[in-house]
């Protein structure tokens, strides 16, 4: 006679002992029952949200980028500025993701989401490769901007060095020190690049598209644009849940070093917003990144607890409406997809 082969019930998951960070308790590979809901809601949204680059026709961009007269030397400047920038950023969020945050963090659904986060960073780099091979870009020239401008270089040479300590393969977080360096790191991805360093580059490209100009660009930024904001909304719940759990990290001196990171990234994105835009163009100058990057690193320190230390006013009030993400919007002559299970979407 067969035996049973049923294994005891003791074995099963506990949903209170499921931690962010520092669990031994429950297996990291039981994603059932869920504690952490807004994990898998923000792992639906992204799917909810799948597209790919070679979806947008990019004609109408090929016949502008030829043409001697439809951009002007700025205007050129500032795209090519922010394909070099956003081309090597994604990459060291993806690798951030995988080498970095991934093997740390001990809970099964936001593992889930992590990995459909590193699959959305693989499409953003997929799509500044599409546009640099539609319009027939110099690939060396874009992909190696970070290595040949000084602003780009600043920006991801400040994200590296939060990943510096996390790649080491003595690194843990099961200290006070290794936990506190691993907030960092998430706070550094998350709220700074994510969600500061990127949104400048958004303005500045989505400013081309309200003017019908290069729209195929304007429509893949605007996919971005929504990863982007699932990105930082998940970021936003792990930062905060980690906070929850280990209360003893979030100290006042730990604080005030984050907003001192903070401020570090306002003052890098604003020396790269005058590299980008010496001169101005599309109604757009450097003064008045200053204030939109003011007025968002406000909102991201609220987010995660901290206090607005800029209290700047929006100059782009028009991107709160582009990241009204819940309504199918035409953008002149193109338009965001909805997919069918872009219904699923709440924000």
């Amino acid at each position: 006679m067969l035996k049973d082969q049923t294994l005891s019930t003791s074995k099963r998951v506990d949903v209170d002992k499921k931690r962010l960070i520092n669990c031994n308790q429950v297996d990291v590979n039981q994603l059932m029952p869920l504690k952490y809901k807004w994990a898998w809601e923000h792992y639906l949204n992204g799917c909810a949200n799948h597209w790919m680059p070679t979806e947008v026709p990019m004609g109408k961009d090929i016949e502008t980028w030829k043409s001697s007269t439809a951009l002007s030397k700025d205007e050129r400047q500032v795209i090519m500025r922010n394909l070099g920038f956003f081309s090597t950023a994604e990459s060291l969020v993806g690798n951030n993701i995988v080498l970095a945050i991934f093997k740390h963090v001990t809970n099964p659904e936001v593992r889930q989401y992590l990995l459909r986060q590193s699959f959305e960073e693989a499409i953003h780099t997929h799509t500044f490769h599409y546009i640099v091979e539609s319009l027939a870009l110099d690939q060396g020239e874009v992909f190696n901007m970070y290595n040949e401008v000084n602003t780009i270089h600043a920006k991801d040479q400040f994200e590296m060095t939060l990943t510096e300590d996390i790649l080491k393969p003595d690194f843990n977080t099961s200290t006070q020190e290794g936990a506190q360096k691993f907030l960092e790191n998430l706070i550094g991805y998350y709220i700074i690049m994510e969600g500061i360093f990127f949104y400048s580059g958004f303005v500045m490209i989505l400013s081309f598209h309200r003017q019908n100009k290069m729209t195929g660009i304007g429509e893949q930024f605007q996919y971005i644009l929504r990863d982007e904001t699932v990105h930082l909304n998940f970021g936003i719940d792990l930062i905060n849940g980690i906070k929850e759990e280990n209360p003893s990290l979030w100290t006042p001196e730990f604080q005030a070093h984050i907003v001192d990171l903070i401020k570090q990234a306002v003052e890098l994105e604003f020396q790269y917003a005058q590299d980008c835009l010496p001169r101005g163009i599309l109604g757009l100058t450097a003064p008045m990144f200053r204030e939109y990057v003011q007025y968002i690193a406000d909102r991201r320190l609220e987010r995660i607890g901290l206090k607005p230390i800029y209290r700047s006013k929006n100059p782009f009030p028009w991107m709160s409406e582009t990241i009204d993400l819940n309504k199918e919007k035409n953008f002149f002559e193109t338009r965001v997809t909805e997919y069918q299970s872009a219904a699923n979407l709440t924000w």
